[in-house]
């Protein structure tokens, strides 16, 4: 798979694919990745990428031509392509985002910045949008990496274990069981009985369990209870009468 984030700043997304997992799956050739500035891709003495506002506004626009131009330089002939823009009037990322992304061949991620894109990029150039959140950021840079980081993660043999990605919290609309390591006891707080027990069949039993009361208590919204098997809703019965 190949990831290009087209970005004004470079340097940052270097720094972003050269470390941990990403930087892993880069130098096993599992990932392709790259960067584009689309200000290599403007013919003005500036190099200028944004402009006015077209009616009137705050603030500076960046223009169609270089991100349009960036797009057309770094697009690969592949059977399955994508190209998107980060910005806030596309639906929130999720698990099942990533999972869906992570079957593309090329995936072109757009960074906006200053007052945001000439629509023409949202409405033409790119294939769909996508936020991170109803917050406002500087740029596109940090969703851009976040979208990355997490579909990175779902293709095969990123991951040192290949159950690891299946485990994460959303994977499966749950989140993730408590985890321990050593030592057993910590400032007077121990590890379960149950995980030290080596019977594999509680502890997944306690593991699934818990993240069923995790998810109860953290994140109610993700309980599609459509989706959850009759034990489990008993498991979820058990735990509304255990609350106080």
């Amino acid at each position: 798979m190949r990831i290009d984030i087209i970005s004004l700043f470079p340097e940052l997304i270097e720094a972003f694919y050269h470390h941990s997992i990403i930087s892993r799956a880069r130098a096993a050739g599992l990932l392709e990745l790259d960067v584009t500035n689309p200000r290599n891709f403007t013919y003005d003495r500036h190099h200028m990428v944004d402009d006015t506002i077209y009616g009137g506004g705050c603030g500076m626009l960046m223009k169609a031509a270089p991100l349009y131009a960036a797009v057309e330089a770094v697009r690969r002939d592949v059977p399955k392509r994508r190209v998107i823009l980060m910005g806030p009037a596309g639906p929130t990322f999720t698990q099942a985002k990533a999972r869906e992304l992570a079957q593309y061949d090329q995936l072109i991620l757009l960074c906006g910045h200053y007052e945001g894109v000439d629509y023409r990029v949202e409405s033409e150039l790119a294939d769909e949008t996508i936020s991170v959140g109803d917050y406002v950021l500087t740029g596109g840079e940090l969703p851009a990496m976040t979208i990355t980081d997490a579909v990175a993660r779902m293709i095969p043999g990123v991951l040192g274990s290949a159950g690891s990605a299946s485990d994460d919290s959303f994977y499966h609309s749950l989140l993730e069981y408590p985890q321990y390591t050593k030592p057993a006891v910590f400032r007077g707080h121990a590890v379960p009985e149950v995980l030290r027990s080596g019977d594999h069949a509680k502890i997944d039993a306690w593991r699934h369990r818990q993240a069923l009361a995790r998810t109860l208590q953290c994140r109610p919204d993700l309980l599609d209870t459509d989706t959850l098997s009759d034990s489990d809703q008993a498991i979820l019965a058990a735990l509304k009468g255990e609350e106080p």
